[in-house]
């Protein structure tokens, strides 16, 4: 399915589409992308959040990312957030598991998390017990039609691509940047460098989403 615009929905919207997701006794993904700053994991949050612990998890990307001590390794430590510093094999295996493509569910799946304040993964952090109908993932490169990542969509029911005002991005991603200990230039130059750099590659993958939204206060939707 290819949108043919961008449709402007409230989170009230988008907490009732997730809603119909949430059928007991089928597990079902839904994965919210966009570029860096978007809003996935403050709308992948408030979908859960809203739903309720009995209808929905949220399993991150984010908890894929290499340790820094691996991106060393690879010369890849000052690309942090590029597609290629994630275990994309990984993340791929675990919505597997979630999905039940095996044909069996597991009584209960053990996902990563990724920790800002430790800027490292935390393995088996999450607990996604095989009764919660709907697994809300959200990340940069669900989309990305390189890697794992095509294998890994495969097992995605359902992609909403999040694409906010640039401006509004922007200033978010750095604001988020300054949050977490870099300077206010240093913030500016990580957001103008390597992450603009992948905000345009993730922006074309957006024509492989079943959604493409930005989202807006109240209830207006075109």
């Amino acid at each position: 399915m290819i949108p043919s615009a961008v449709v402007h929905l409230s989170v009230d919207e988008l907490v009732t589409r997730a809603a119909a997701m949430a059928v007991p006794g089928r597990r079902r993904i839904l994965g919210l992308t966009g570029a860096p700053g978007a809003g996935k994991s403050t709308v992948a949050a408030q979908i859960v959040e809203r739903l309720g612990p009995d209808l929905a998890v949220l399993v991150p990307m984010d908890g894929f990312h290499l340790s820094n001590a691996v991106l060393h390794q690879l010369g890849r430590r000052d690309r942090k957030g590029a597609h290629d510093t994630f275990d994309d094999g990984g993340y791929r295996a675990l919505l597997g598991r979630l999905h039940g493509s095996s044909g069996e569910f597991e009584a209960v799946v053990y996902a990563p998390e990724f920790r800002r304040d430790l800027e490292e993964s935390v393995g088996s952090a999450i607990p996604v017990p095989a009764s919660v109908p709907l697994v809300v993932t959200e990340g940069n490169y669900i989309l990305l039609q390189r890697g794992h990542w095509p294998a890994a969509r495969a097992l995605v029911d359902e992609v909403w691509f999040l694409r906010p005002p640039e401006s509004v991005r922007r200033q978010r991603l750095a604001a988020r940047h300054v949050a977490y200990g870099k300077s206010v230039d240093e913030a500016r130059a990580w957001a103008a460098g390597s992450d603009q750099l992948n905000a345009e590659l993730i922006d074309s993958t957006s024509a492989g989403a079943d959604l493409v939204v930005e989202v807006v206060d109240g209830s207006r939707s075109e």
